[in-house]
């Protein structure tokens, strides 16, 4: 390529940019500051409300403590009979 090619090649991306640049102004424009209205949270009660009765079953298995059906006849399931 020839100096005067890529001189020109370099004006017409520089003329290129300018337009784009001034194009996506006009479209998209600059921000403005605008002020917000947000909500606020809710404080939270400390105080904690009894289980409807009709739902909350006192008599009910608590699923968090291990219950064991009959004798496991091994340990460790994972263990050889050897050890």
């Amino acid at each position: 390529m020839k100096k005067n090619d890529i001189a020109l090649l370099i004006l017409i991306v520089a003329v290129s940019f300018l337009i784009a640049w001034f194009a996506a102004n006009a479209l998209i424009g600059s921000p403005k500051a605008q002020t917000v209205k947000v909500k606020t949270a809710e404080e939270i009660s400390p105080t904690v409300e009894t289980p409807d009765k009709r739902i909350f079953n006192s008599n009910a298995l608590n699923p968090t403590v291990e219950r064991s059906i009959g004798k496991s006849a091994d340990k460790l399931p994972f263990s050889s009979p050897t050890e």
